[in-house]
């Protein structure tokens, strides 16, 4: 085996990661505490180890040399030499092959095995022994790539966040039951960029897909052993590399075609990104990269006893974003997908811990002012979950300007209102109005309270109206793991029912709540699926799962049923796109008057009189009146009324003073119901229901 390093020349410590030139690569990895650094060749089946060459160069804590003649294709991998003193937080072991963090491209996936931890498993020092096998046959390699693609007339559709509807997503999941793509292609990128798979998402009318992870990432070994993945993709190993089975020939490029088949459809494409930790988990976890390559500085360790990590993220380690490389390598990460894919925006995981300091969150942070200042960055859109499993971890409405936020509030409450739990009128109003009491500070708009009722995380639309306890089981921990509280209700049936009058009642609450959705200020996300009633049998923790547990069902979305909710999901969009009151671009606060004796915003009780505070404050007034109101273009009044009954009961409602003619947009009750001219200012709104109604005042004559 080759060993001898004058075969490298010195090369450049920048860019990071392995660059093609046309002559040959440069290698340059970061670490501030290795003592030598050894470029490890492969053959092109990845499996036998052909050569070993220390990178020459130090320069600035960066590693580097130039192989003359490497061209795309090669396969490699770093062995990192250095103390290994656990207690000091130093973990380095050249025995273990090691994935370069800026790779592009892997070769070969990871077996489990003792050997790919860097201490002996079954030692009684634990993790202060050492391990001296070789993990190279065990783990993944990094490849060189070449990532030019001609992009054509290509353009990011540039949607106002106003204007923008949010379609989460498992790409794996979406088409893996879509028969009338090749087998070889569902799952994949291939299978999202199909054209009848777009003209789906085109009828529905959303504007933007939300892909959960797409970074290469690992399936723990405790899910493997039995017999289960991470199907989610919440443990990344990579930043910059595409997992490899979401690719049916192995090519970028097909993530690029892609996005570009999107964007020509009028179709954003934003990625959920997990740089709040890394598959690597505790100091107990296996040793793949970012550990053997510098662990004191790639993660947050105990300051007093560094030999343990910090787990604000409930995962066993969290990245060091306070390191200048970590933070570099996570916005470099973050440039290479909208650069090198045109990728429109990110969905940051357990935002919080991107935004912690020493000190706790801030949201003065080192990662959101880099992020906030960074001429890429700051046009495409950011959105975060605001919370992690750390100290102080639940910071909705707390993240700086330019970011939208998971809104769980509006989550839980709106489960609540429909459930008819006593005492939710007041928040659901807020909520409603665009969350202004968690979001109207520094000039940030409503588009920041990202508005959902059901996510990849817990009960799909379908199982919230069927179940009121969790179905786990299948994930093999004893019905313990996913939330206890849903705020679900089962409407007289735990599961699936023939009962006419349960499926009528579970139907009404679910039109209901994606009315709330989507006629709510703020910015809408739909779960996949749910407009055609998908559910997971009650499981609310479906992360490793890559089933039909998880997947879309497809011949389940053609019943007649459901055929009926989709096309109901498809006009609420609509109805929103079309009227600007349905989605204000800034708070409203009832003080504006748009026209004589109507406000911008009010709200009402069933009898039409305004909702005094004696009202607000009673638990058992649960029906309201939300009524907006916005000036046309041409001077025009839109005045749109959203009737809401959560009660078991029919109710008439009075339309509030003044008097104008109006007209039925929608009644979640009656489905496929056309528009209806009102004959006269009062409107029946069904138990469990919403009605909207559209009223235009003419722009006074001159």
């Amino acid at each position: 085996m080759a060993s001898s390093a004058n075969r490298l020349a010195p090369g450049s410590p920048y860019p990071l990661g392995a660059t093609w030139d046309g002559l040959g690569t440069n290698f340059a990895v970061f670490s501030a505490h290795a003592e030598r650094v050894e470029l490890c060749l492969f053959d092109p089946s990845g499996r036998r180890e052909i050569g070993r060459l220390d990178l020459p160069e130090y320069t600035d804590e960066v590693w580097h040399g130039y192989l003359p003649n490497a061209r795309t294709g090669l396969i490699y991998g770093y062995r990192a030499h250095g103390p290994y003193q656990p207690q000091d937080g130093h973990r380095f072991n050249p025995h273990k092959l090691l994935l370069d963090p800026y790779a592009r491209r892997l070769a070969g996936t990871l077996r489990w095995s003792d050997a790919v931890f860097g201490y002996r498993v079954n030692s009684p020092r634990g993790d202060l022994s050492i391990d001296r096998r070789d993990s190279a046959p065990s783990v993944p390699k990094a490849v060189v790539t070449d990532d030019v693609f001609d992009w054509g007339d290509d353009r990011p559709p540039n949607i106002q966040w106003s204007k923008t509807v949010i379609y989460e997503m498992h790409l794996r999941g979406m088409t893996m039951h879509r028969h009338d793509i090749r087998a070889n292609e569902r799952g994949t990128f291939a299978a999202l960029a199909d054209p009848d798979v777009i003209k789906y998402l085109q009828s529905l009318g959303i504007t933007a897909v939300e892909l959960m992870p797409i970074h290469a990432f690992v399936h723990d070994r405790r899910l493997i052993e039995h017999g289960l993945k991470n199907y989610w993709g919440y443990n990344s190993i990579d930043f910059f590399a595409i997992q490899p089975n979401y690719l049916s020939d192995g090519s970028r490029h097909e993530m690029r075609v892609a996005v570009r088949r999107l964007h020509a459809a009028g179709i954003e494409i934003i990625l959920d990104v997990v740089y709040n930790h890394t598959a690597e988990g505790s100091e107990l976890g296996p040793t793949l990269s970012f550990r053997g390559l510098d662990n004191a500085s790639y993660y947050r360790l105990v300051p007093d006893n560094r030999r343990y990590c910090i787990n604000d993220t409930g995962t066993g380690n969290t990245l060091n974003l306070s390191h200048p490389r970590v933070l570099q390598m996570v916005m470099d990460s973050l440039r290479h997908w909208v650069t090198s894919f045109h990728v429109d925006g990110f969905r940051f995981d357990l935002g919080v811990t991107l935004g912690r300091e020493a000190g706790g969150f801030d949201p003065g942070c080192g990662f959101f002012d880099a992020l906030r200042q960074d001429p890429v960055l700051t046009r495409v859109k950011l959105i975060s979950e605001p919370w992690d499993l750390g100290p102080d971890g639940y910071q909705l409405g707390r993240h700086p300007p330019g970011f939208a936020e998971w809104n769980d509030r509006f989550r839980d409450c709106t489960r609540r209102f429909w459930r008819g739990d006593v005492g939710q009128r007041p928040e659901f109003a807020a909520r409603l109005a665009g969350s202004g009491d968690l979001f109207d500070r520094h000039a940030r708009r409503p588009w920041a309270s990202m508005n959902y009722v059901a996510s990849h995380d817990g009960f799909t639309l379908a199982d919230l109206v069927s179940f009121t306890q969790r179905r786990n089981e299948a994930n093999g921990e004893d019905n313990k793991d996913g939330t206890a509280e849903n705020y679900s209700a089962n409407w007289g049936s735990e599961g699936p029912s023939d009962d006419k009058t349960i499926v009528e009642t579970r139907g009404r609450v679910r039109r209901a709540m994606l009315a709330s959705v989507m006629f709510a200020h703020g910015t809408p996300m739909l779960l996949a699926g749910d407009e055609f009633g998908r559910s997971q049998g009650g499981n609310n923790n479906a992360y490793c799962q890559d089933n039909d547990i998880s997947w879309l069902d497809w011949a389940a979305a053609e019943t007649p049923e459901n055929r009926q909710l989709r096309s109901f999901v498809s006009k609420l969009i609509r109805l929103r796109l079309e009227h600007t009151a349905l989605r204000s671009r800034h708070f409203l606060h009832g003080h504006r008057e748009p026209a004589p004796g109507i406000f911008d915003i009010s709200w009402f009780n069933p009898d039409g009189a305004s909702v005094a505070e004696s009202s607000w404050t009673n638990p058992e007034h649960r029906m309201l009146c939300l009524r907006r109101a916005t000036r046309n273009a041409d001077d025009s009044v839109s005045v749109l009324s959203f009737l809401l009954n959560p009660t078991g009961e029919d109710h008439v409602f009075q339309l509030p003073e003044p008097a104008l003619p109006g007209r039925i947009l929608i009644d979640t009750a009656r489905p496929d119901a056309d528009a209806l001219d009102l004959k006269e200012q009062k409107v029946l709104v069904q138990a469990r229901s919403a009605v909207l109604v559209y009223s235009n005042l003419p722009a006074p004559t001159q």
